[in-house]
């Protein structure tokens, strides 16, 4: 195809047949209500609309530059009566338009993600995968790093030269808290940080895999925070080195809380103490910090479904293990795992099986030698909403591991939060969901403290709006 040539819908549909689904589409817009770029845009980006335009007139979607700002969460699928994926629709819109040499509304997104996300490089690489339609990811990051030093300056001459207003603390250096600390400083706030790793950057820097984020860019992010007055300190543990009832005499006005999903929850089975059994997040926090498991060769049994176990199991491939398998409970509709991140691990070696429980771990002293699993079918629906695993009677096997990385579910640890900070069934904090504040009077909490774990832009989401009601509340003293 040359640059130029007029495109059809009839050629998307050959490219990606489920395309045609679009015309099945109810028009009910709940991709666009269930979007955490809708909600960061306010109005400039309406999923619906473009699957329309796309269904309708083609070409008349090229131009837009929405095409190219969804962020790939997929809450637009797990949240279709129709099942549609809008992600990988507008991915192959893309790749068209690319064909077509209509690339001039990828710059307008750029400008627009630098200007909505205060850690621009690390959306566009883990969240918007430019290089997926076919783009040269280096070259984006070059052009939206320029952009975004432009737009640092533009916001630094704007923050005016008076003393700040008030003094905010923030606890967690993840997408959440540095969204917080980057609009408050904008308003003029004297905004601190305070992050228990040695460097900031939270779950970013201790569990995202370095092949979906460089750490150069997550480094260049918060080096433009700093620029800009974010203050951050790092080594702090929150109810070690300094006590959370104590920051109001430290002169801090308000608090966010944004620690994260930190913590992974326990296995109930025998053999989960075994050598060579090991949480998803420590085991990618091992390779992370420079400390690798020896994994060469090695058999891995990966135990849950969610992005983590995703992450877990190709980190396991590209160190050279024999195989990786992840093993899941319900089916593939009900995994909770970005679908396209499960095509990767997949094409990368990967294997699934699905409608599997483990019931023990095997081994001796000397470690993992293998897991039993019962078979499962899956029954009514369960509180979640998905349908309940039961196992099948008598379908036990057994599978041969080396180690075992149990990935079933992060939960945030909240030990240091006095009792008057209510928690959630599930060990998250309630928050009043319009304002994020929580029980305790000048303290808000956002990102997968509240919601467990969610993508990088839902947790920037939360950030923005929390730091919009730290800013009500404390103009609310004057």
């Amino acid at each position: 195809m040359s640059a130029g040539k007029t495109v059809t819908y009839k050629e998307v549909l050959a490219e990606y047949p489920d395309t045609e689904k679009i015309k099945f589409c109810f028009e009910c817009g709940i991709c666009t209500a269930s979007c955490p770029m809708a909600e960061l845009l306010k109005g400039e980006y309406n999923p619906r609309n473009i699957l329309e335009k796309i269904f309708l007139n083609i070409e008349e979607a090229f131009v837009l530059d929405e095409i190219w700002l969804c962020a790939w969460c997929y809450r637009c699928y797990r949240h279709c009566p129709q099942a549609l994926k809008p992600p990988e629709i507008f991915l192959y819109t893309r790749k068209f338009a690319i064909k077509a040499g209509r690339t001039q509304a990828f710059e307008n997104a750029i400008k627009k993600i630098v200007k909505v996300s205060p850690i621009p490089l690390v959306t566009i690489c883990a969240c918007f995968h430019p290089e997926r339609a076919g783009l040269d990811l280096s070259k984006v990051i070059k052009k939206a790093e320029k952009m975004r030093d432009e737009f640092v300056q533009e916001k630094k001459r704007k923050i005016k030269a008076e003393p700040a207003k008030k003094k905010v603390a923030v606890i967690g250096s993840g997408p959440a808290g540095l969204t917080v600390a980057h609009d408050l400083t904008l308003k003029n706030y004297e905004v601190t940080i305070f992050e228990a790793m040695k460097e900031p950057g939270g779950m970013l820097r201790k569990c995202l895999p370095t092949y979906r984020l460089p750490r150069e860019l997550l480094d260049m992010d918060i080096q433009a925070l700093k620029d800009l007055g974010v203050k951050i300190k790092t080594g702090v543990v929150v109810g070690k080195d300094v006590d959370f009832s104590n920051l109001g005499d430290l002169g801090y006005d308000a608090t966010f809380v944004g620690v994260g999903a930190n913590k992974g929850q326990h296995l109930k089975i025998v053999g989960v103490d075994l050598e060579g059994v090991v949480h998803a997040l420590d085991f990618l926090w091992m390779f992370n910090s420079g400390v690798e498991p020896n994994v060469r060769g090695k058999r891995v049994a990966i135990i849950g479904g969610g992005n983590v176990a995703v992450d877990s199991a190709r980190t396991a491939i590209k160190h050279g293990a024999k195989e990786a398998t992840i093993f899941y409970r319900r089916s593939r509709e009900e995994m909770p795992a970005n679908p396209w991140e499960v095509k990767e691990a997949e094409d990368e070696g990967a294997k699934i099986e699905f409608l599997v429980s483990p019931k023990r771990i095997l081994g001796d002293n000397k470690g993992v030698s293998a897991v039993e699993f019962d078979r499962m079918k899956l029954g009514e629906l369960d509180e979640t909403g998905r349908r309940k695993p039961i196992p099948i009677e008598g379908s036990g096997f057994v599978k041969e591991a080396d180690m075992v990385v149990l990935a079933i579910g992060e939960v945030p640890d909240l030990y240091f939060l006095p009792k008057e900070i209510e928690l959630n069934e599930d060990g998250t904090i309630c928050v009043n969901p319009l304002t994020m504040e929580t029980t305790l009077e000048g303290v808000f909490a956002g990102g997968d403290a509240v919601t467990g774990p969610a993508s990088i832009i839902e947790a920037i989401c939360a950030g923005r709006i929390a730091a919009f009601s730290i800013d009500c509340y404390l103009k609310s003293w004057v």
